[in-house]
């Protein structure tokens, strides 16, 4: 996989049923439950391309998107993004048999995420 492209797409949601239902019959999207987690996956069929829907809270307001952004080495993201103007909001989180990931903020106010995935982690 090439580095730096977009690697997995949330939606918030406080209906996972109806967004399954919704994704699966408009555009033939497949899904993961993870009840432990709240959380649930999908596949575009595109093997580069995944997401999921995450529950709607204080930190994912309806209407919420995260976009992230695949990367081999998280730390040195970390610091382009800082020397560039952009703020990391989150430092770094393990996300288990998925990898590590970081949050940050662009110079124009967009959150988005890194993504190292596990097998580089």
């Amino acid at each position: 996989m090439s580095k730096h492209k977009f690697i997995h797409v949330e939606l918030s949601s406080t209906d996972f049923e109806t967004m399954k239902q919704f994704y699966g019959d408009s555009f033939g999207w497949t899904f993961e439950d993870f009840p432990d987690m709240n959380y649930v996956t999908f596949s575009t069929g595109d093997s580069e391309l995944g997401g999921g829907f995450n529950p709607v809270g204080e930190q994912n307001p309806p209407g919420t998107t995260m976009i992230y952004i695949h990367t081999d080495d998280i730390e040195a993201s970390k610091a382009k993004i800082k020397a560039a103007g952009g703020n990391v909001t989150i430092e770094s989180l393990e996300v288990p048999t998925v990898g590590v990931i970081a949050f940050f903020v662009d110079p124009s106010g967009n959150a988005l995420a890194l993504l190292q995935p596990e097998m580089q982690a």
